[in-house]
């Protein structure tokens, strides 16, 4: 009974097994796909230009100054242009600039308007300066509002570097270099015997007047300068007699000035008219156009000034743009013209380096600049201000002549300056 009990269990335990089956694999376990990261999004369609914008003084006080400085962006522009444009990182495309430029008739409440319709409507990402330091004095304020970088040359006033301005950036010479370096220069040239140690300064009552005025006042004795006249006038003021004859009462060999183009051409035939002959005379801005030796003939010979610029210094791109002047004007680039071309430079560099039209990104990179332009090396300071070269130029036989520094020098220094009578 037991054995077939045992057989019983045995054939019930064999169907069961047999009816179960293999014991099935489980399903593979499913690995969620990795994830892949989205494609960055494109920086859309490829402008058609890169805006760039300025207000220049075409006529009235500054009209000659700005005539120096309009062909200078031009041809910048130009020349950039024909290479294809900027290279843009973030459209990954050479993009041409657009230059739009308005005539602020050396008023600076219309310099301010022309920014800001420049803003609103061309939606510009660089903007150009003029030319007088009241003009830039009023629209960097503008280009500091809309934080868009600006660039200007053609003014030399300090002041308006140290507001704290962002934006700001001036490859130019500014007032204290001027102050130091007109007696840096006379000390290197002239033996201390026959310096002009007597100095006679003519003040425009102007923020630049003022500023520049004091920083030569105060430089003068730190040089073996002495000042025995410090005058000031009014701009546009016709009869300059009253001072003239005061530095001549004074026995002033020297005088440093800086009148806009028509009071500097008064003044200087007034001094003609009067007789009193400085050995040295720094001008500065008023005889920096051609019309200056048109105007005045051999009188305004020996007259030297702080342009910033000469058509004969040793750069990359001066020989080109000089020649592009010449075929259009007969002669070579006048001195404001190679800063002009100069800012471009810089501001189409800084594109390229910041990889994007993005404002902010373009006043970096200007910041950061580092470059050889047609003025020479430049870079800037917190402030804006740039740091390059001030070349002395001189009014030689009726031509622009750089005397300073020697190793770029066109011709020597003229020194002492021949009586007018005897010109």
């Amino acid at each position: 009974m037991k054995a077939r009990l045992v057989i019983v269990i045995v054939l019930l335990v064999s169907t069961l097994v047999a009816s179960c089956g293999p014991t099935p694999t489980p399903p593979p376990t499913e690995v969620p796909p990795t994830e892949v990261a989205p494609a960055p999004a494109a920086a859309g369609p490829v402008p058609e230009a890169i805006e760039f914008g300025a207000s220049i003084p075409m006529t009235g006080k500054y009209g000659a100054l700005g005539a120096m400085v309009k062909p200078g962006y031009e041809y910048a522009v130009a020349d950039i242009n024909a290479a294809g444009g900027v290279y843009v990182k973030e459209y990954d495309a050479k993009i041409p600039i657009h230059l739009t430029i308005y005539d602020d008739e050396s008023d600076p409440t219309k310099a301010v308007s022309k920014l800001e319709t420049l803003y609103s409507e061309q939606n510009v990402v660089v903007y150009l300066g003029g030319a007088g330091s009241d003009m830039h004095a009023a629209t960097a304020a503008i280009a500091e509002k809309n934080k868009v970088p600006y660039l200007g040359i053609a003014f030399a006033l300090y002041a308006i570097h140290q507001q704290g301005y962002h934006y700001l950036f001036s490859p130019f010479p500014k007032s204290p270099n001027q102050a130091k370096d007109v007696f840096e220069i006379l000390n290197a040239k002239i033996p201390e015997g026959e310096r002009p140690t007597k100095v006679a300064i003519f003040q425009e009552t102007t923020d630049w007047g003022i500023e520049l005025g004091g920083l030569w006042a105060e430089n003068a004795p730190k040089y073996g300068y002495e000042v025995v006249v410090h005058e000031e006038y009014a701009p546009r003021t016709e009869d300059l007699s009253g001072m003239i004859l005061k530095a001549k009462a004074a026995g002033a060999e020297a005088l440093l000035t800086l009148p806009a183009p028509p009071d500097g051409i008064a003044m200087y035939k007034q001094m003609s008219e009067l007789g009193w002959t400085p050995k040295f005379t720094l001008m500065i801005r008023a005889p920096e156009n051609v019309t200056w030796a048109e105007t005045m003939g051999s009188v305004g010979d020996y007259v030297t000034i702080f342009p910033g610029w000469h058509h004969g210094m040793n750069f990359p791109g001066v020989d080109e743009l000089n020649a592009k002047y010449e075929a259009e004007f007969g002669r070579p680039a006048d001195l404001l013209t190679g800063p002009a071309y100069a800012c471009v430079q810089i501001a189409a560099a800084a594109i390229e380096a910041a990889g994007t039209l993005d404002r902010d990104a373009i006043r970096d990179a200007i910041a950061a600049t580092d470059m050889t332009t047609v003025v020479g090396p430049v870079t800037f300071n917190e402030d804006g201000t740039g740091n390059v070269l001030n070349p002395l130029i001189q009014w030689q036989n009726g031509k622009l002549e750089m005397v300073w520094p020697e190793d770029q020098a066109t011709a020597d220094f003229l020194y002492p300056a021949s009586p007018f009578d005897q010109r």
